[in-house]
Parts: structure tokens; sequence; C-alpha cells
């Protein structure tokens, strides 16, 4: 919803990760040969301090035509600092979206428990249309400035306005770029990954995904099983449900994570003074809602920016004190201000990844085009869960008059890998629990890691060290737990503890930075 080798190895130096081979590459159109990536020091501070060097891969914007235009994708790379002998091969790493820069992302390997991540040269990038690849997409920077219409069509015209406003965003996107929007599919960036893999010079990569990310893992799995050595997903998509009815199941995903969240504000009910019952707090927050459906707030808080704000909560425990103090404020001192700082840090400049976002998703698998199946379905979900039902529909709405032609969907099989290890949480409202026991079914050689009650989405890495020491072990020595017969995890972890808004600013601020800041920011780039 809502990166590369620097050492020269000759074969056989590595076990398990041979060197290319005259005959490895043959997935790849064969009159297409990547050049090799030219390295240099990064732009961006952050990957400079870090010994980071960055370049760009040259791909067909077509692979049915690789001698015609080309893109450019940006990448980065940390090489390993282990000893040769540990060495272990390129890890390349995608926070997911459709839509989410990945480039700062080669900074993950120093997250890894244990030094684990030493033994590999960690690869961020771009994918095609995304961040500091070239060309960028972007079909309407203002589509999220607000105040916007509604998102419930409950009122005269709001059903219309939305509609409109949903056509208009697909022709803009026609308008901005109509040949790169032909080549944006998910079957385009594994192809892509297979440029990188040989632009690389390696026969095998690894590969670390979360969230859309993970689809990307499970179609290059299927595609190109063995040019696949080590595979991480974390927060793992339903591979038989791309993506209209994935979007479905996440309207009630979302639901119960707000009403665990409602019920958290509750329990903290002398703090932020908004009920001490999670039904109370619910009812203030749709009474909210209605009072911004008839006036935004300051002009600008609307019941579409309230929505969004709270949104934010149902990808994990992380900034839950920011939202219910935002809500306080609101509340108590009919001050928006607070709210729209956090609506304005969600969404950020742009539309590039909202625009990436959809030229994925709509192409990817065909879309109802009858409005009558869309309304139907929503206020059927609705009924069930109200929270963001209608926000969810109108986000994906320009899919409805794409003008691209959708693809087929993949038909995801892992049958070939040699193993893979899955991550998710019980309440994953981003994608839902249900996803990765599909995947684990179509990855027989694969294991779970299942947080029961956990509601934080893509959480690994964050501190939890029954799950990162599991992801080093299979890092490290390719070890994974003992497959468990039956559709369930293999392992369970107890989730991180709910965030404690009394405990003071400095313990709020150490627990934040369990995870990478570099992790956070790029998988909230990549969240709507």
């Amino acid at each position: 919803m809502r990166k590369h080798l620097a050492v020269a190895l000759t074969a056989g130096m590595l076990a398990g990760v041979p060197a290319l081979t005259a005959s490895a590459g043959a997935d790849v159109a064969p009159e297409f040969a990547p050049a090799p990536i030219r390295w240099e020091e990064c732009r961006d501070e952050r990957l400079r301090r870090a010994g980071a060097e960055c370049g760009f891969l040259r791909v067909p914007l077509d692979y049915a035509e690789p001698n015609g235009r080309k893109i450019s994708l940006a990448v980065s790379r940390i090489e390993h600092t282990s000893p040769e002998r540990d060495y272990q091969g390129v890890m390349v790493v995608n926070p997911g979206g459709p839509g989410g820069s990945g480039r700062k992302l080669s900074l993950l390997g120093g997250a890894v428990p244990d030094g684990a991540g030493a033994d590999y040269d960690w690869i961020g990038f771009d994918p095609r249309g995304v961040g500091a690849s070239e060309p960028a997409l972007s079909c309407d920077a203002d589509y999220f400035s607000p105040p916007r219409p509604a998102y419930v069509p409950v009122r005269e015209g709001v059903e219309r306005t939305r509609l409109r406003r949903a056509a208009d965003y697909a022709a803009a996107c026609e308008r901005a770029a109509p040949e790169l929007l032909e080549h944006l599919r998910t079957t385009d960036t594994v192809q892509d990954l297979e440029s990188l893999r040989e632009a690389l010079g390696r026969e095998r990569i690894n590969y670390y995904g979360f969230s859309y990310g993970t689809y990307i893992g499970q179609v290059y799995a299927t595609k190109h099983p063995r040019h696949l050595r080590r595979l991480v997903m974390d927060g793992v998509v339903d591979p038989g449900e791309v993506w209209y009815r994935s979007n479905l199941k996440q309207d009630l995903a979302f639901d119960r994570v707000f009403e665990i969240y409602t019920d958290w504000i509750a329990e903290h009910d002398a703090v932020y003074h908004l009920g001490d019952t999670g039904g109370e707090v619910r009812q203030r927050y749709y009474g909210r809602l209605a009072e911004l459906t008839r006036e935004p707030a300051g002009g600008a808080l609307g019941p579409a920016e309230w929505t969004d704000v709270f949104l934010r909560a149902g990808y994990g425990r992380h900034g839950w004190e920011n939202i219910a103090e935002a809500f306080s404020a609101l509340v108590h001192r009919d001050d928006p201000e607070p709210a729209m700082k956090l609506y304005e840090a969600a969404h950020g400049p742009g539309d590039n990844g909202y625009a990436m976002y959809l030229a994925t998703e709509c192409t990817d698998a065909e879309w109802p085009r009858r409005w009558n199946t869309w309304r139907a379905d929503h206020w059927r979900a609705f009924a069930k869960a109200p929270f963001e039902t209608w926000g969810n529909a109108w986000y994906n709405a320009p899919c409805r008059t794409w003008p691209v032609p959708a693809g087929e969907r993949v038909r995801v099989d892992g049958g070939a890998v040699d193993g893979a290890l899955l991550v998710n949480q019980e309440f994953d409202a981003a994608t839902p629990y249900s996803g990765a026991l599909e995947a684990r079914e179509r990855f027989p050689e694969s294991a779970l890691v299942g947080v029961p009650s956990g509601v934080t989405h893509s959480g690994s890495l964050a501190g939890n060290a029954c799950v990162d020491d599991r992801i080093a072990a299979y890092l490290a020595e390719g070890a994974l737990p003992e497959r468990k017969p039956g559709r369930r995890a293999d392992v369970t972890c107890e989730p991180l503890p709910a965030p404690q808004p009394d405990s003071g600013t400095a313990q709020r601020e150490a627990r934040s930075e369990r995870q990478p800041a570099v992790l956070r920011a790029a998988l909230r780039s990549a969240r709507r």
C-alpha cells in the first residue's frame, strides 16, 4: 500500500559464490550485455560518510528492444569488511512501495547482529522510475496538497469529484511519460535485477526485500532461481492476490490495528485525555472526522488528511505517541498544526512515490474497469472496516482508467529455491499475515518467523533479538529454523513492547533509534 562489487574474484575462489560464467545470464535478453558500473563518490552525505560508492546502471527501457532507448538506475554499494575467506557475495536490498527509494539501503548491513552483514557487499538501488534513477516519474506534484476531498462518499458530489480526480491523475501520467509508463511492471524491475547481477559480475545474488520488495523477490525467485543464493523477505506480499484483492484485505487489517492503537490511547488516558476506553477514543476520532468534513481545521486539515495522519499508526508502534499528541492538541486546544506537520512529513514533496506505486500496481495484473464493482466491494468492506477502506479505494482508483494495459499476474513458484527466510508480524496491516503463510507454501524450503500479536510492518532489524538473531544466523551460515508441518510459522517471537508515553522524551528517542534511521526513512518513503 499505502547496491555492488569492487573486488575482482577468480572462478572458484568463493565456495557457493561463483564468478559469472559464460553461460550465466541466459535469462536476460541475450542481445543485451550491461556495462560495468562506474563507481564514484556518493553525493549523499550519509552514504559518503559510510564509505559507500555510487553509480548508475544503464539498462534498456524495453528489454524486447535491447539496442533501443536506455534508462539509468541509481545504485550504491558498501563493500564487505570481513576477510576474503568469509566473503559471501552481494546483498541487494529493496524497501518496497512500489515506488520506494532504496539507494541508501546499502547502509543496512551494519544493522545485522553479530557482524553477519560484514560478509556481504550491500547494494542499494532506486528502481526504474524512482528517486535518483533517470528518468523519474512525476505526474502531478501538487496532487496531495491539502485540503483534499473527503474519502467516504456519503455527501453529494464526493464520488463524482473523486472519480474525476483519479481519472485526471491517470491521464496526467500518460502525458508525463507515455513511453516510460509502458515498462514499469514488477517483471521489468526483475529484469533490471538480472542486469545488475551481470554488471556486478556475479552468477548469483543474495536479496533482502521489505514489503512490496518481497514480491520482487518472489518474482525473481520464480524466473531466475539459479541466480538466487539467500533470500530474506520481511512483510510478505501474498503472491496470489496481486493487487486489487490484496488492497481489500488491507482494509480489514488496518481497521484491526486502528482498534489496537485506539485501545492503547485509552490505556494512557491520563496523558492524552481522549477517553478511557477504546470505544470512547474511536467515537472521538470519528466525531472529529465529521467536523473536519464540514470545515477543515486551519483551512488545510480536512477529513482525508486526518485519516492519513492516523494511517501511519497502522504501520507500527513507532510514532504512536506523536499521533496521539496531535489528536489531543486538536481536541483540547483546537490546534491542527501538530497533525498537519505529521501529514506533511508522511507525504513529503512531489508525487514520485505515488506515481510509481500506480504505474507498477496498475499494470502488474488486471483491475476491475466497472466502477459498480469497486463501489459494491468497498461499501461491503466499509461496513466491517470503516477506518481506511475508502481512503484505500481512492488511492488505487486511477488504476480503473490507467492508460497502459495490465500484464498477466506472475504465478509465483519458489520450488527451485534452495532456501528463504520469511518474517511477518501477525497484525501487520500492510501485508497481512495470510500472505506470509501463502508464500511459505510456495517456497517449500523456506522458514517463517512469526510475531504473534505484532502490529509492525516490516519490523526486522529493529531491535527484536529473537527475530534479528535468526536473520544473522541465516546470513552467516544459511541456517534456517526447522520447518514445522502445517500452515503455520516455524518459530515465533514476542513483539517489542508498546511505547510508554509517560516514560520521558529521552527514553522515547532511545527506543526510536533501535531501528536504523535509514531503514525507517526508506520504509516511510515506500508507504502512503
